[in-house]
C-alpha cells in the first residue's frame, strides 16, 4: 500500500456538499483557515492506518486525539451554520403565506431542518423503517446524522429519536449513506460510510441493540470500526455508500461500493463471512469511462417473468440485474439492466450504448441518491429518493426546512419493452384519495386550454389518457424530428403534433403554471417518437431554478398515451406509460397557492386535435407526527 500520501490541500471541503448546495462553497472557504491544523493532524492519523494495512488499529494516538477532533468538527459545523444564517436574504419578497404553502402534506419530511439521502430502509416486525441523512440543527447541509421514522403503510409516519450521530473518530465528520441487510436468521446489519476529521471515507458497521424491539430505537456501532478503508489507488474521498449485501454461490456475502479512478466511475466488490472482516475482490463489478464519481450505488435483481420483487440475493434463470449509480458530477441517477456473473462477480449491460451514465435515468427530474429495498412483507422492491430544493438557502432558512423524499415507488421489469424498469407509486398512497372528478373524452382543438373544475388543486392524484387524431398523425410526413424536452422552449413552443397535456399548480390567469405534457415527433421515414416533458419555466414569478425536464418514452402499438401526476404543494411527480419514464419537479408558485390553484388540460399543437380523459382525486393529508 502506498504510504506517500500528501497532505490534503486547504481548499474547499466536502465535494458532495458543494455540489448539492453550491452556495455553500463560499462559507466553507471562510471556514478552512481554522481547519488547516486539524487536517494536518488527522492526515498523520491516516498515515498510521495506511502503514498498518487494510485495517485501522485503535492505538492510543487515536484516543488521544478523539476529543479534540470531535470538538473541532463541531466548531466547524457551528461556524458554517452561523455564516449561512447570516447570508443576505434574496431579493424576492416571500410572504409567510407563500412559504408555509410550500410544505407538503403527504410526502415524507422531518418536522424541521435539513434532510437528504435515504438510508437503510427495511421492514421489521410489522413496521417499515426509514433512515435519512439529517441536520438536527439547521435547514442547510451539515452535521449529518441519521434521522429515523417508522410506518405501517409507507405513507403515515411516526418520527423517532435520531438513530446515529457523528460521535466517533471514524464518523466524526458525518454519518453518511448506508444500507441494511437482513440475514436469514433475522439479524439486521447496517453498513454505512463514516468520515474522518480529514474527510477520509471509511465503511462502518452498526446493528440494533435489541432486535426484539419493533421500533429499533437503539443502535450500536461495532467497536472494531471501520471495517473497510480506501484500498490502494482509490482516493481518500472517493470511497462511499455500501449497498445491501447479497449472498454468493460460495456462501459468502458481497457488497459493492462506489468510487472513481481517472474520472471513470466504478463499483468495487467486497466479500465477507461475518461483516466485520472484508476482502476486496480482484477486478470490478463494473466501470464506465468518463462517468465521474459513482455514489449511492444500488444493485438488485428483477424478474423478467413476474411482477413480484426479489430478495437481493436472488439470481439465475429469468432474472436480470439492475445497476444504478448516482453521478456526483451531474447530481443525476442513472441505471442500466444487464446480467450478473456470480462466479466472477462481473455485471454486463444488455446494451453497451445504454450503460450507466449513458442511457436511462431513474427519474428525469430532481431526484437523487435513490435506494431500493426488498419488502418481504408484500414481496415487492421499493425505491426511495431524495428530492432537494431549487430555491436558495436563505429561503430555506426562512421556512425552517429543506428537502423531501419522493413517494416510495415499486419497481418491476418492463416485460413489454424488455429494456427498462417500471416505477409506480406504492398502492398505499391511494388510501389518501377522497373526492373524485371524471372528465371523459374532452375534445381539445389546436391551441385550446380547458379548465377542470375540481375545487382545491393543491393535493391531487391525477390519471389521464390522450388520443391523437389518427388520420392527422398518419398524414403528417415530418414533425420536428430533433425535438428535445430540455431545449425545446417548453409547452409554449408549438409544433404540428404537440405539446398537449395538463397544467397543474396554475393560477386563473395562467401567469404561473407547471405543464406536464406529451410531444410527438416524426422522422422522414415516417416513424413517430413520443416525448414526455415537465416544464417549470413558468412555474413561479420568483427567482428560483425553473428547468424543463424530460425524455422520449416508448409507446407500443395499441397503447394510449397515459400519465399519472401526484401533486402535493411544491412537488409534482409525473409518471408516463405506466412508469416507463418519471419526472419529479419542485416548484415554488407565488400566485398559484391556497385557493388560487387551478388545473387545466391543454393542446398547444398546431396541426392535430387531441381527445383527453381525466380522473382526478383530492388527496387528504398523511399523518407525520412524533411517536
Amino acid at each position: 500500500m502506498d504510504t506517500n500520501i500528501s497532505v490534503p490541500p486547504c481548499s474547499p471541503l466536502l465535494d458532495k456538499a458543494e455540489t448539492e448546495t453550491k452556495k455553500f462553497s463560499g462559507v466553507l472557504r471562510r471556514s478552512i483557515k481554522g481547519l488547516c491544523s486539524l487536517v494536518l493532524v488527522s492526515t498523520l492519523l491516516v498515515l498510521l492506518f495506511v502503514q498498518q494495512g487494510p485495517r485501522i488499529s485503535r492505538d492510543d494516538e487515536y484516543d488521544l486525539n478523539l476529543k479534540s477532533l470531535e470538538q473541532a468538527w463541531r466548531w466547524v459545523s457551528k461556524e458554517i451554520t452561523l455564516e449561512v444564517s447570516g447570508e443576505k436574504a434574496e431579493a424576492y419578497p416571500w410572504t409567510n403565506d407563500m412559504l408555509s404553502w410550500q410544505r407538503t402534506s403527504y410526502h415524507f419530511q422531518p418536522q424541521k431542518n435539513w434532510m437528504n439521502d435515504p438510508n437503510g430502509p427495511l421492514f421489521h416486525m410489522g413496521w417499515y423503517h426509514f433512515f435519512y441523512q439529517y441536520n438536527p440543527n439547521s435547514a442547510v447541509w451539515g452535521n449529518i446524522t441519521w434521522g429515523h421514522a417508522v410506518s405501517k403503510d409507507l405513507i403515515n409516519w411516526f418520527h423517532l429519536p435520531i438513530a446515529m450521530v457523528p460521535d466517533s473518530w471514524y464518523d466524526i465528520a458525518g454519518v453518511w449513506t448506508g444500507s441494511a441487510t437482513i440475514l436469514p436468521d433475522g439479524q439486521i446489519i447496517m453498513l454505512y460510510t463514516g468520515k474522518l476529521a480529514n474527510l477520509t471515507e471509511v465503511q462502518n458497521l452498526a446493528y440494533p441493540a435489541n432486535l426484539s424491539d419493533p421500533l429499533l430505537l437503539e443502535w450500536v456501532k461495532y467497536p472494531g470500526n471501520p471495517v473497510m478503508v480506501p484500498p490502494p489507488g482509490i482516493g481518500f474521498k472517493d470511497f462511499r455508500d455500501p449497498t445491501t449485501a447479497w449472498l454468493g454461490p460460495d456462501g459468502k456475502w458481497r457488497i459493492t461500493i462506489g468510487s472513481k479512478v481517472n474520472n471513470n466511475g466504478l463499483s468495487l466488490v467486497y466479500k465477507t463471512k461475518n461483516f466485520t472482516e472484508f476482502e476486496l475482490l480482484d477486478g470490478l463489478l463494473h466501470e464506465v469511462t468518463g462517468s465521474g464519481m459513482w455514489e449511492c450505488i444500488d444493485f438488485y435483481p428483477v424478474s423478467v417473468n413476474s411482477t413480484d420483487g426479489l430478495d437481493t440475493s436472488a439470481n439465475g434463470v429469468g432474472i436480470k440485474h439492475v445497476l444504478k449509480a448516482s453521478l456526483d458530477q451531474y447530481m443525476q441517477d442513472y441505471y442500466a439492466i444487464g446480467t450478473y456473473d456470480s462466479i466472477n462477480d462481473k455485471w454486463t449491460p444488455d446494451d453497451p450504448n445504454a450503460d450507466v451514465g449513458l442511457g436511462l435515468r431513474v427519474d428525469d427530474g430532481k431526484y437523487y441518491a435513490s435506494k431500493t429495498f426488498y419488502d418481504q412483507n408484500k414481496k415487492r422492491r421499493i425505491i426511495w429518493a431524495w428530492v432537494g430544493e431549487s430555491d436558495t438557502e436563505s429561503t430555506d432558512i426562512l421556512k425552517g426546512w429543506a428537502s423531501l423524499q419522493a413517494i416510495p415507488r415499486t419497481i418491476v421489469f418492463d416485460k413489454e419493452t424488455g429494456s427498462n424498469i417500471l416505477q409506480w407509486p406504492v398502492e398505499e398512497v391511494e388510501s389518501l384519495r377522497s373526492e373524485s372528478y371524471d372528465f371523459d373524452k374532452l375534445k381539445l382543438e389546436p391551441g385550446s386550454v380547458l379548465p377542470l373544475n375540481i375545487g382545491s388543486a393543491t393535493q391531487l392524484d391525477i390519471v389521464a389518457t390522450f388520443k391523437i387524431d389518427e388520420e392527422t398523425l398518419q398524414n403528417t410526413v415530418e414533425a420536428n424530428e430533433d425535438y428535445n424536452c430540455s431545449s425545446s422552449g417548453g409547452a409554449a413552443s408549438r409544433g404540428v403534433l404537440g405539446p398537449f397535456g395538463i397544467l397543474v399548480l396554475a393560477d386563473e390567469s395562467l401567469l404561473e403554471s407547471t405543464p406536464v405534457y406529451f410531444y410527438v415527433s416524426k422522422g422522414t421515414d415516417g416513424s413517430a417518437k413520443t416525448h414526455f416533458c415537465a416544464d417549470q419555466s413558468r412555474s413561479s414569478t420568483a427567482d428560483v431554478a425553473k428547468l424543463i425536464y424530460g425524455s422520449d418514452v416508448p409507446v407500443l402499438h395499441g397503447e394510449k398515451l397515459s400519465m399519472r401526476l401526484l401533486v402535493d404543494h411544491s412537488i409534482v411527480e409525473s409518471f408516463a406509460q405506466g412508469g416507463r419514464r418519471v419526472i419529479t419537479s419542485r416548484v415554488y408558485p407565488t400566485k398559484a397557492i391556497n385557493g388560487g390553484v387551478k388545473v387545466f388540460v391543454f393542446n398547444n399543437a398546431t396541426g392535430v386535435s387531441v381527445t383527453a380523459s381525466v380522473t382526478a382525486w383530492q388527496m387528504i393529508s398523511a399523518n407525520l407526527v412524533p411517536f
